[in-house]
């Protein structure tokens, strides 16, 4: 009750102070004209004594008199004066007591009492404890954003397909899949937290939103996904911890890209604008768990326990796993070797969604069992390596043996071949990029068919400004069968080539995301 009612004794103090102040204001006056009017009469009295006559006394009387009138008033005026500006002075102390005493948080007051009217309002000056709160949220925030990546990019092109093929499409190609149309290919946003182990930070985090032609290839495909829609938008999404195992242990969990091939998701850290065969083919991403730990500078092993091939959601009972060994001889050269093992066939059959339920649970989730199960094994063995010749001048090479089985003793589908790689940075805003590649595909397990393809990829790259890519191809596709659309239905062709001109635009993360 003690600081409640402090607000209305101050009020009273000012108060108080402006009475005794007014109160002088009026006496003084008073006070000054009796002491004029006594000093005046004393005057008169001592007159007699003179000898001056009547008529000078009554002269000198009279201006006596006059001046005796007039110094009151001047008196009085100076008087007031002094007066306003002490109780201007007392004012603006009280206001500045009360304001300091009031810079503290008021508490409530009880039901039925009122704050007095007259006490000050409080100070707008934040008291220490506010500045202190203030400045340590402040620089917590500042400490997030500074340890936080917040990047995005939009990739899109316009590309024309010299068959003219009906519907404007182009067969095997995983992001600019449409001729003769501006397209979007991706656009992404991406928020990172990569722990710090150096700043006592374990735990980090990563979310990558994407959107675009490239989401219906990547994410959206129901021969993978039981349920593509539900996790369409998310191309990665996963949580890291650091373990205080020998150098660190990292470990992912969530859905991240795969790191089978060379090539990888964003069109900025590719040689060509195209991607390859074997990125087409090979798995764009998982769901699971993914460990890695730096033997020391030069190696490191990672190992992955998930789902299967582009699966957020399970289609059989079976986890796949993958071993992949890194290795770093020299800091010009990189070596990566990946071993894939898993079952890639569904046990049940797909109960797209959206659709009516047919238990009481979410739509897409299937009890209808496919009999004879298959338990035929998918195995991968692939394995890239980059050379960076000289500043300019960086080589690369891609090599792939996959092969796959129904049952466990059914016929194999094989998948085998390669890609080499090459580019030249000219100058620090234009570069140059070849790539060759060969694919073949025995069983149909990649095209559908049994048939050799091979391609012819030249790129060239013009940076008009840091995060703004230009970057015109020219690709030729063939066969060693008719497989390429034309523009007559049911006409097939052995060849294809196309023309594209891409624009990447991008901010945030440095280098390869």
């Amino acid at each position: 009750m003690e600081s409640a009612a402090s607000p209305s004794r101050s009020g009273m103090k000012r108060a108080f102070l402006r009475t005794g102040a007014l109160g002088l204001a009026l006496i003084a006056p008073s006070v000054a004209v009796a002491m004029t009017q006594t000093s005046a009469g004393a005057q008169v009295q001592l007159a007699p004594a003179g000898n001056d006559s009547k008529t000078e006394k009554e002269d000198r009387r009279e201006g006596r008199a006059a001046n005796d009138r007039a110094r009151p008033d001047k008196d009085n005026a100076e008087l007031l004066e002094e007066m306003r500006q002490l109780i201007e002075r007392l004012e603006a102390r009280i206001n500045r007591l009360e304001a300091e005493k009031s810079a503290a948080v008021k508490p409530a007051l009880p039901a039925g009492e009122t704050r007095d009217a007259n006490a000050a309002a409080p100070s707008a000056t934040p008291t220490p404890e506010q500045t202190s709160a203030l400045s340590e949220g402040v620089s917590k925030a500042s400490d997030f954003f500074r340890d936080t990546t917040i990047s995005g990019s939009v990739d899109g092109y316009y590309g024309y397909n010299f068959n003219r093929p009906v519907g404007r499409i182009n067969l095997l190609r995983s992001y600019d899949v449409a001729s003769n149309s501006f397209s979007l290919n991706q656009a992404v946003v991406s928020v990172e937290r990569a722990p710090d182990v150096n700043a006592g930070r374990r735990f980090g985090m990563r979310l990558d939103l994407m959107y675009g032609q490239a989401t219906e290839t990547v994410q959206g495909n129901a021969a993978n996904e039981p349920r593509p829609q539900v996790y369409r938008p998310l191309w990665q999404v996963y949580g890291t911890y650091v373990a205080p195992v020998g150098a660190g242990l990292t470990l992912d969990f969530g859905k991240f890209a795969g790191n089978l091939g060379y090539e990888t998701n964003f069109t900025k850290d590719n040689f060509n604008y195209s991607r390859s065969y074997f990125f087409n083919f090979l798995p764009f991403y998982h769901f699971g768990l993914r460990a890695k730990y730096p033997i020391n500078e030069k190696f490191a092993v990672m190992y992955h326990l998930m789902n299967g091939v582009q699966q957020s959601e399970d289609f059989n009972k079976f986890k796949s796993q993958q071993v992949s060994l890194i290795l770093t001889p020299t800091k010009k050269v990189t070596w990566q070797v990946n071993y894939y093992a898993g079952r890639e066939q569904r046990d049940l059959a797909p109960q797209l969604n959206p659709t009516f339920t047919s238990l009481p649970t979410q739509p897409g989730l299937s009890t209808d069992f496919i009999r004879p199960e298959p338990r035929g094994r998918f195995h991968a063995l692939d394995t890239y390596v980059t050379w960076l010749v000289t500043d300019k001048l960086t080589l690369a090479a891609e090599a792939d043996y996959v092969i796959n089985r129904v049952q466990e003793f059914s016929p194999p589908s094989r998948v085998t071949g390669g890609a080499a790689y090459a580019r030249y940075q000219f100058t620090p805003k234009f570069a140059m990029a070849g790539r060759a590649e060969y694919l073949s595909d025995r069983g149909g397990l990649f095209s559908g068919v049994t048939q050799a393809l091979k391609e012819t990829t030249l790129t060239a790259d013009y940076k008009l400004a840091e995060g703004f890519l230009m970057r015109g191809e020219w690709r030729r596709d063939f066969s060693n069968r008719p497989f390429f659309l034309t523009n007559t239905p049911g006409v097939l062709r052995n060849e294809r080539k196309t023309a594209t001109l891409g624009l990447v635009w991008w901010f945030g993360k440095e280098g390869g995301w």
